[in-house]
């Protein structure tokens, strides 16, 4: 898969890394035939926001081969994307090309009209220009990322990170993406938005560690019944206290963070073992296969079955 990335003048070296580490790494680890490459408006060097200059950028032309097209970020001002620029992104739309816009790589994809009466997600910082200039959009500040299939959006900075794994792992596999997320020493998934952010930073507080304390402690008992008041009690807080500090902690509520969990591994055993899906759905807490079917469909859209046979094709369907 051909993933081409856009380089511009003042780009942030952060921005411009994400999607090349975490796309880089499922080549480098031989978890697929990936390439990345970058390109601008003409074949020529760009001079990133700290001052560093970086040549070998290929020419807009080289755009036309790629399978995912990615607007790492965007110019600070907001600025409205070019004729060139938008000319670009749909006629990569057109051809059946994943467009990703991460971070205010929103905006040029906003502008090139590929995101009308669509979700879509940004830094927060500047919803407040793309609702002015595109009040079609629906500003969602609770997600890190939103993917529509042919258009893929993200919200501030590191959610870029989130989005870009979230590419590998719907297009090759949890399995791999775990694989990518330890190499690079992040989550393989993380929970909720950046609503916490948009009025201040929060401070780290001491509860926080606790909170994580219960994630790893429920992430090794996933087989079992794990309701708040269980999971309060693995961080040794009231169970009102626990809920308040796990939302501010995590972004989501401790019942959905678990189901996401449980889910993560269903797929997971889906993707590495044999065992038949009720087995599976006892491994995972699920209870029965009814209850996994069912949270698994209304996830990600297709059966445990459909899902087995997406990413181990020669795996016999068994029993169950």
């Amino acid at each position: 898969m051909r993933i081409g990335i856009h380089a511009f003048d003042g780009v942030t070296m952060f921005h411009l890394a994400v999607p090349q580490m975490v796309f880089g790494e499922v080549a480098r680890q031989g978890l697929g035939d990936w390439e990345a490459f970058l390109f601008g408006d003409g074949p020529e060097e760009v001079r990133t926001e700290e001052g560093y200059r970086i040549g070998g950028i290929r020419g807009p032309e080289s755009a036309g081969a790629a399978d995912v097209l990615v607007m790492p970020s965007w110019f600070a001002d907001g600025r409205p994307a070019g004729a060139g620029v938008r000319a670009l992104l749909t006629a990569a739309h057109a051809r059946g090309a994943t467009v990703v816009g991460l971070c205010l790589g929103a905006i040029p994809v906003a502008d090139a009209g590929l995101l009308a009466g669509r979700p879509v997600v940004t830094h927060w910082r500047f919803f407040g220009l793309l609702e002015r200039r595109h009040p079609e959009l629906t500003l969602d500040e609770s997600v890190l990322y939103i993917d529509h299939g042919d258009v893929l959006t993200s919200a501030g900075t590191a959610s870029g990170l989130d989005a870009c794994l979230h590419l590998v792992r719907s297009r090759l596999g949890a399995e791999a993406a775990g694989k990518v997320a330890r190499s690079l020493v992040i989550a393989p998934h993380r929970e909720g938005g950046q609503a916490q952010y948009i009025e201040r930073p929060l401070p780290e507080r001491p509860e926080d560690g606790a909170v994580s304390r219960a994630m790893e402690w429920a992430a090794h008992h996933l087989a079992e019944p794990l309701p708040i008041g269980r999971l309060a009690a693995a961080a040794r807080m009231s169970t009102r206290t626990f809920v308040r500090a796990f939302r501010a902690a995590a972004g989501t509520t401790p019942a959905a963070w678990v189901r996401a969990r449980r889910l993560d591994e269903a797929r997971r055993m889906l993707e590495t073992t044999d065992l038949p899906v009720d087995r599976i759905a006892e491994e995972c807490g699920f209870g029965s296969a009814v209850t996994m079917r069912q949270n698994f469909s209304a996830a990600f859209r297709t059966s445990p079955s459909r899902y087995r046979r997406r990413f181990r094709p020669e795996a016999a369907e068994p029993a169950g």
